[in-house]
Protein backbone atom coordinates (compact mmCIF):
# COMPACT_ATOMS: atom_id res chain seq x y z
CA UNK A 1 0.00 0.00 0.00
CA UNK A 2 1.42 3.49 -0.96
CA UNK A 3 1.00 6.59 0.94
CA UNK A 4 1.64 10.20 -0.44
CA UNK A 5 3.46 12.10 1.84
CA UNK A 6 5.39 15.60 2.05
CA UNK A 7 9.06 15.97 2.73
CA UNK A 8 10.73 18.33 5.37
CA UNK A 9 11.15 20.64 2.29
CA UNK A 10 7.16 20.67 1.09
CA UNK A 11 8.39 17.96 -1.54
CA UNK A 12 5.93 15.08 -2.09
CA UNK A 13 7.35 11.63 -2.02
CA UNK A 14 5.44 7.91 -1.93
CA UNK A 15 5.67 5.96 1.64
CA UNK A 16 5.01 2.33 1.59
CA UNK A 17 3.22 0.25 4.16
CA UNK A 18 3.22 -3.75 3.96
CA UNK A 19 -0.77 -4.97 4.89
CA UNK A 20 0.29 -8.23 5.60
CA UNK A 21 -2.14 -9.55 2.41
CA UNK A 22 -5.29 -7.99 3.33
CA UNK A 23 -7.12 -4.77 2.71
CA UNK A 24 -7.50 -2.01 4.86
CA UNK A 25 -10.88 -2.10 6.72
CA UNK A 26 -11.48 0.95 9.03
CA UNK A 27 -13.86 -0.88 11.31
CA UNK A 28 -10.69 -2.36 12.70
CA UNK A 29 -7.85 -1.88 15.09
CA UNK A 30 -4.63 -0.56 13.69
CA UNK A 31 -1.03 -1.38 14.15
CA UNK A 32 1.96 0.26 12.61
CA UNK A 33 5.37 -1.79 12.44
CA UNK A 34 8.26 0.48 12.39
CA UNK A 35 11.74 -1.46 11.61
CA UNK A 36 15.13 -0.58 12.33
CA UNK A 37 18.76 0.23 10.80
CA UNK A 38 19.12 -1.15 7.65
CA UNK A 39 15.52 -3.36 7.75
CA UNK A 40 12.16 -2.67 5.92
CA UNK A 41 8.77 -4.07 6.53
CA UNK A 42 10.00 -7.87 5.52
CA UNK A 43 11.19 -8.14 9.10
CA UNK A 44 7.60 -8.53 10.42
CA UNK A 45 6.51 -10.78 8.03
CA UNK A 46 5.30 -13.80 10.77
CA UNK A 47 3.25 -10.99 12.97
CA UNK A 48 2.04 -8.96 10.49
CA UNK A 49 0.78 -11.45 8.70
CA UNK A 50 -1.13 -13.15 11.22
CA UNK A 51 -2.13 -10.13 13.26
CA UNK A 52 -3.66 -8.81 9.51
CA UNK A 53 -5.95 -12.08 9.57
CA UNK A 54 -6.73 -12.22 12.39
CA UNK A 55 -9.04 -8.89 13.35
CA UNK A 56 -6.38 -6.04 12.73
CA UNK A 57 -4.98 -3.55 9.94
CA UNK A 58 -1.17 -3.68 9.86
CA UNK A 59 0.72 -1.59 8.59
CA UNK A 60 4.44 -2.47 8.23
CA UNK A 61 6.05 0.92 7.13
CA UNK A 62 9.64 1.44 5.12
CA UNK A 63 11.19 4.21 6.52
CA UNK A 64 11.74 7.34 3.87
CA UNK A 65 14.68 6.62 2.17
CA UNK A 66 14.63 2.70 2.47
CA UNK A 67 13.35 -0.12 0.21
CA UNK A 68 9.89 0.53 -1.26
CA UNK A 69 9.88 4.20 0.22
CA UNK A 70 10.90 6.93 -1.57
CA UNK A 71 11.58 10.77 0.09
CA UNK A 72 14.47 11.81 2.36
CA UNK A 73 15.87 9.25 4.89
CA UNK A 74 15.10 10.55 8.22
CA UNK A 75 18.73 11.67 10.61
CA UNK A 76 16.66 11.91 13.64
CA UNK A 77 14.02 9.64 15.86
CA UNK A 78 12.81 12.91 15.72
CA UNK A 79 11.98 12.83 12.13
CA UNK A 80 11.17 9.54 11.59
CA UNK A 81 8.09 10.30 14.41
CA UNK A 82 7.05 12.72 12.12
CA UNK A 83 6.82 10.45 9.23
CA UNK A 84 4.82 8.18 11.55
CA UNK A 85 2.64 11.00 12.59
CA UNK A 86 2.37 12.00 8.82
CA UNK A 87 1.48 8.31 7.87
CA UNK A 88 -1.21 8.00 10.29
CA UNK A 89 -2.62 11.50 8.81
CA UNK A 90 -2.21 9.95 5.22
CA UNK A 91 -4.18 6.73 5.87
CA UNK A 92 -7.35 8.24 7.93
CA UNK A 93 -5.85 6.38 11.02
CA UNK A 94 -7.14 8.60 13.85
CA UNK A 95 -5.84 5.91 16.78
CA UNK A 96 -3.12 3.21 16.03
CA UNK A 97 -0.72 0.93 18.29
CA UNK A 98 3.14 1.08 17.80
CA UNK A 99 5.41 -1.74 17.25
CA UNK A 100 9.13 -0.52 16.89
CA UNK A 101 12.28 -2.92 16.51
CA UNK A 102 15.48 -1.21 18.11
CA UNK A 103 15.87 1.97 15.86
CA UNK A 104 12.62 1.57 15.57
CA UNK A 105 11.72 1.48 19.01
CA UNK A 106 13.04 4.76 20.06
CA UNK A 107 10.81 6.06 16.98
CA UNK A 108 7.97 4.56 18.12
CA UNK A 109 8.40 5.63 22.05
CA UNK A 110 9.12 9.34 20.30
CA UNK A 111 5.50 8.83 18.43
CA UNK A 112 3.79 7.73 21.62
CA UNK A 113 5.01 10.98 24.02
CA UNK A 114 4.27 13.32 20.66
CA UNK A 115 0.84 11.95 20.68
CA UNK A 116 -0.58 10.68 23.64
CA UNK A 117 -3.45 9.26 23.45
CA UNK A 118 -3.41 8.65 19.81
CA UNK A 119 -1.39 6.09 20.63
CA UNK A 120 -3.11 2.98 21.98
CA UNK A 121 -0.71 0.75 22.52
CA UNK A 122 3.32 0.46 22.00
CA UNK A 123 5.53 -2.30 22.21
CA UNK A 124 9.30 -1.81 21.71
CA UNK A 125 10.93 -4.85 21.03
CA UNK A 126 15.04 -4.48 20.75
CA UNK A 127 15.24 -1.56 22.98
CA UNK A 128 17.63 0.40 24.94
CA UNK A 129 17.88 3.94 26.18
CA UNK A 130 20.45 5.77 25.52
CA UNK A 131 20.90 3.92 22.17
CA UNK A 132 24.68 4.27 22.22
CA UNK A 133 26.50 2.90 19.12
CA UNK A 134 30.50 2.39 19.83
CA UNK A 135 32.53 4.98 17.72
CA UNK A 136 34.57 1.83 15.81
CA UNK A 137 30.81 0.59 14.76
CA UNK A 138 29.82 4.50 13.55
CA UNK A 139 33.24 4.80 11.64
CA UNK A 140 32.87 1.53 10.16
CA UNK A 141 29.25 2.15 8.65
CA UNK A 142 30.31 5.40 7.47
CA UNK A 143 33.59 3.87 5.51
CA UNK A 144 33.24 -0.17 5.55
CA UNK A 145 29.64 -0.53 5.06
CA UNK A 146 29.85 -4.01 4.35
CA UNK A 147 32.17 -4.90 6.98
CA UNK A 148 30.45 -3.31 9.35
CA UNK A 149 27.12 -5.13 8.19
CA UNK A 150 28.88 -8.35 9.01
CA UNK A 151 29.93 -7.27 12.52
CA UNK A 152 26.09 -5.84 13.03
CA UNK A 153 24.99 -9.57 12.10
CA UNK A 154 26.97 -11.67 14.23
CA UNK A 155 26.42 -9.67 17.26
CA UNK A 156 22.63 -9.67 16.80
CA UNK A 157 22.28 -13.39 16.27
CA UNK A 158 22.04 -16.17 18.83
CA UNK A 159 21.27 -18.99 16.11
CA UNK A 160 22.26 -19.47 12.64
CA UNK A 161 19.20 -21.11 11.79
CA UNK A 162 15.85 -20.30 11.94
CA UNK A 163 12.42 -21.91 14.06
CA UNK A 164 9.89 -23.80 11.43
CA UNK A 165 7.81 -20.81 11.67
CA UNK A 166 10.47 -18.09 10.88
CA UNK A 167 10.25 -18.35 6.76
CA UNK A 168 10.28 -21.52 6.78
CA UNK A 169 13.13 -24.86 8.19
CA UNK A 170 16.71 -23.97 8.12
CA UNK A 171 16.54 -20.73 7.22
CA UNK A 172 19.53 -19.01 7.54
CA UNK A 173 18.55 -16.36 9.27
CA UNK A 174 22.32 -14.37 9.42
CA UNK A 175 22.40 -14.96 5.64
CA UNK A 176 19.31 -13.82 5.19
CA UNK A 177 19.32 -10.68 7.13
CA UNK A 178 22.74 -10.18 5.90
CA UNK A 179 21.57 -10.13 2.42
CA UNK A 180 18.10 -8.13 3.50
CA UNK A 181 20.97 -4.94 5.12
CA UNK A 182 22.88 -4.49 1.83
CA UNK A 183 19.57 -4.63 -0.14
CA UNK A 184 18.45 -1.98 1.90
CA UNK A 185 22.03 0.31 1.66
CA UNK A 186 21.87 0.07 -2.18
CA UNK A 187 18.15 1.16 -2.09
CA UNK A 188 18.83 4.67 -1.30
CA UNK A 189 21.82 5.92 -4.18
CA UNK A 190 22.27 9.19 -2.28
CA UNK A 191 22.57 8.85 1.00
CA UNK A 192 24.35 6.10 3.54
CA UNK A 193 21.12 5.14 5.52
CA UNK A 194 23.31 2.90 7.51
CA UNK A 195 24.84 5.15 9.06
CA UNK A 196 22.31 7.92 9.23
CA UNK A 197 20.27 5.23 11.36
CA UNK A 198 23.56 4.67 13.85
CA UNK A 199 23.90 8.14 14.06
CA UNK A 200 19.96 8.94 14.82
CA UNK A 201 19.91 5.88 17.60
CA UNK A 202 23.06 7.45 19.14
CA UNK A 203 22.34 11.14 19.22
CA UNK A 204 18.26 10.20 20.71
CA UNK A 205 17.93 12.09 23.80
CA UNK A 206 14.28 12.72 24.71
CA UNK A 207 13.63 8.86 25.66
CA UNK A 208 13.21 9.03 29.47
CA UNK A 209 11.17 12.05 29.17
CA UNK A 210 8.76 10.20 25.89
CA UNK A 211 8.23 7.45 28.30
CA UNK A 212 6.74 9.85 31.10
CA UNK A 213 4.39 11.90 28.44
CA UNK A 214 2.83 8.94 27.01
CA UNK A 215 0.30 7.64 28.01
CA UNK A 216 -0.84 4.11 26.68
CA UNK A 217 0.35 0.31 27.82
CA UNK A 218 4.17 -0.30 26.70
CA UNK A 219 5.47 -3.72 25.91
CA UNK A 220 8.72 -4.68 26.20
CA UNK A 221 10.35 -7.61 23.99
CA UNK A 222 13.45 -8.26 25.02
CA UNK A 223 16.51 -10.88 23.90
CA UNK A 224 18.06 -12.96 26.69
CA UNK A 225 20.89 -13.20 24.11
CA UNK A 226 20.64 -9.40 22.30
CA UNK A 227 23.90 -8.13 22.39
CA UNK A 228 23.49 -5.02 20.22
CA UNK A 229 20.66 -3.87 22.66
CA UNK A 230 21.14 -5.89 26.00
CA UNK A 231 18.29 -6.40 28.53
CA UNK A 232 20.55 -4.26 30.86
CA UNK A 233 20.06 -1.77 28.07
CA UNK A 234 16.65 -0.98 28.61
CA UNK A 235 16.23 -1.00 32.33
CA UNK A 236 16.31 2.67 32.21
CA UNK A 237 13.11 2.91 30.16
CA UNK A 238 11.43 -0.11 32.08
CA UNK A 239 12.42 1.77 35.61
CA UNK A 240 10.60 4.81 34.02
CA UNK A 241 7.95 3.51 33.20
CA UNK A 242 7.39 2.07 36.74
CA UNK A 243 8.23 5.13 38.20
CA UNK A 244 5.53 6.82 36.31
CA UNK A 245 3.00 4.77 36.77
CA UNK A 246 2.78 3.47 33.28
CA UNK A 247 0.72 0.35 32.79
CA UNK A 248 3.87 -2.20 31.68
CA UNK A 249 5.13 -5.77 30.92
CA UNK A 250 8.60 -7.01 29.98
CA UNK A 251 8.50 -10.10 27.89
CA UNK A 252 12.33 -12.18 27.89
CA UNK A 253 12.58 -14.48 24.91
CA UNK A 254 15.33 -16.90 24.25
CA UNK A 255 17.48 -15.09 21.45
CA UNK A 256 19.29 -12.09 20.54
CA UNK A 257 18.75 -9.19 19.23
CA UNK A 258 16.37 -9.97 16.25
CA UNK A 259 13.52 -11.47 17.98
CA UNK A 260 10.86 -11.08 15.00
CA UNK A 261 12.87 -13.95 13.18
CA UNK A 262 14.89 -15.91 15.79
CA UNK A 263 11.80 -15.94 18.49
CA UNK A 264 9.20 -15.76 15.76
CA UNK A 265 6.42 -17.52 17.90
CA UNK A 266 7.45 -15.96 21.35
CA UNK A 267 7.46 -12.30 19.88
CA UNK A 268 4.57 -13.16 17.98
CA UNK A 269 2.39 -14.36 20.91
CA UNK A 270 3.79 -11.47 23.26
CA UNK A 271 1.70 -9.02 20.82
CA UNK A 272 -1.02 -10.45 20.16
CA UNK A 273 -1.59 -10.91 23.79
CA UNK A 274 -0.74 -7.33 24.69
CA UNK A 275 -2.87 -5.63 22.13
CA UNK A 276 -6.02 -8.25 22.45
CA UNK A 277 -5.91 -7.84 26.23
CA UNK A 278 -6.19 -3.90 25.86
CA UNK A 279 -8.75 -3.58 22.88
Amino acid sequence: MKFTLQGPTGQPYEAYAYTGGKAFDASQPTVVFIHGVLGDHSVWILQTRYLAHHGFNVLAVDLPGHGRSGGEAPSSVEEASQFVEALLDAAGVQRAALVGHSWGSLIALETAGRLKDRISHIALVGTAFPMKVSPALLESSLHEPMKAIEMINVFSRATLAAPPSALGPGTWVLGANTALNRRVLASNTKVNVFHRGFVACDSYANGLQAMADLTCPVLFVLGSQDQMTTPKGAQSLVNQAREAGKTHEVVMVPMGHHQMTESPEETLHALQRFLTARL
